[in-house]
């Protein structure tokens, strides 16, 4: 049950953090979807840091690894949103920043997360 407790309560701040930048008014003339793409990559940073510490049992308390990882990153970031904005684009015939948007996620969210593992060791 405390597990439970501690994934909803990360969930929480997760959500709200990503709310709160969603409502921060920046919108790119290309149609690039830069806040969601900054969120997912700033999740999988932190969540790169919070794997690198579990490995190296310097976050042992298993509450708050649950709290961190799957709840407040869980909740932060926006992979969802980051695939009903990449078909929107494809849709709305930006297909050239669709597929830039689509890979450069990926990319630079694996180098985020390999990042935050090094930094830890």
């Amino acid at each position: 049950m405390l597990n439970c407790l501690a994934v909803g309560a990360g969930g929480f701040v997760g959500a709200v953090l990503r709310y709160l930048i969603g409502l921060i008014p920046l919108e790119m003339k290309s149609g690039f979807p830069f806040k969601t793409f900054a969120i997912n990559i700033v999740g999988c940073f932190a969540i790169g840091l919070i794997a690198g510490l579990v490995n190296k049992n310097t976050l042992a308390n298993t509450q708050l690894m649950l709290f961190l990882k799957v709840g407040v990153c869980g909740g932060f970031t926006t992979f969802s949103s980051f695939a009903l904005e990449t078909q929107g684009l494809f849709s709305g015939g930006n297909t050239i920043v669709g597929v830039v948007y689509a890979l450069s996620s990926h990319v630079v969210g694996t180098l985020a997360v390999i990042l935050g593992q090094v930094i830890v060791k």
